[in-house]
């Protein structure tokens, strides 16, 4: 038996996504999967190590993993014209924001990579994703980029939306804004990886394919989910391009990098491996 962690992000979108892995639902022959979730940043920096046979990774910090890690066709989160938002108490011009303090979810989450392709220079203060909205209603930050739920709660906070970075993508070259994904360890040699492949996308099949039962499972593990929500935000997170990316988004993401290592974010010979 080979045994195998995913370590996965507490997003709705990603606890759903593995929800017949985690229920044994799925003949995953002789391999034994074992789930563990935690913050996304936290995912990046363990990556680095290669502590996790698979792991979820932003795709901006694929460039700094990329030797030891190659990305799951199956698992990724496509912003098609919509994505991170940033926000902040007052209406504030883009030029306004050159030098303020902006709240990010991590250095190394592809929020933070676009947000340096589209802003003018700012200070990034890194915090977690859940803390951010109340730091910009406090004050203490002129402005946040908000992941995962906060895109579609930010009204809740009483907060003025300044930029969404997918639309912003989209609109400049008509293509979708991939924001991360899964990435599986290239020391699991080819065979493996394929077959993990494979699990991993019939898996989200089959989560889509009973909704209602794997959602109402994900509530119970996403605390304050509600049903209408957690939907709303599935549709826009787990699709056909989640089950395997179209040849349009993985052009997407290679527009990110390439667009990157023009401005020097990332090294230009990257190379981009996506296991089907």
């Amino acid at each position: 038996m080979t045994e195998i962690t995913i370590a996965h992000s507490p997003d709705t979108d990603d606890v759903f996504m593995f929800w017949a892995i985690a229920e044994g639902r799925l003949d995953t022959g002789d391999r034994a999967y074992a789930l563990l979730a935690e913050d996304i940043e936290v995912l990046n920096r363990a990556a680095m190590g290669g502590r996790y046979e698979v792991t979820a990774i932003s795709f901006g910090a694929y460039p700094v993993l990329s030797q030891r890690y190659a990305i799951l066709d199956s698992g990724a989160s496509i912003g098609d014209g919509y994505g991170p938002v940033l926000v902040a108490r007052d209406d504030l011009r883009r030029d306004q924001l050159r030098g303020r303090r902006i709240a990010i979810p991590g250095e190394l989450t592809t929020a933070h990579l676009a947000a340096r392709l589209a802003l003018p220079d700012f200070e990034a203060v890194e915090m977690p994703f859940k803390a951010i909205g109340p730091a910009v209603v406090a004050g203490e930050v002129s402005a946040g980029l908000l992941i995962h739920e906060g895109q579609l709660t930010w009204r809740e906070l009483g907060l003025v939306k300044l930029l969404d970075l997918g639309a912003w993508w989209q609109e400049r070259h008509d293509l979708p804004l991939p924001l991360g994904g899964n990435a599986v360890r290239r020391d699991l040699g080819p065979e493996l990886m394929r077959a993990v492949a494979d699990d991993c996308r019939r898996s989200i099949e089959m989560a889509r394919a009973q909704l209602d039962e794997a959602l109402a499972w994900t509530q119970e593990r996403c605390p304050g989910l509600d049903l209408d929500g957690g939907k709303r935000y599935l549709e826009m997170y787990v699709n056909d391009e989640t089950v395997a990316m179209s040849p349009r988004t993985r052009e997407g993401l290679a527009r990110l990098y390439r667009e990157a290592a023009g401005r020097g974010f990332v090294p230009r010979d990257l190379p981009l491996d996506i296991v089907s």
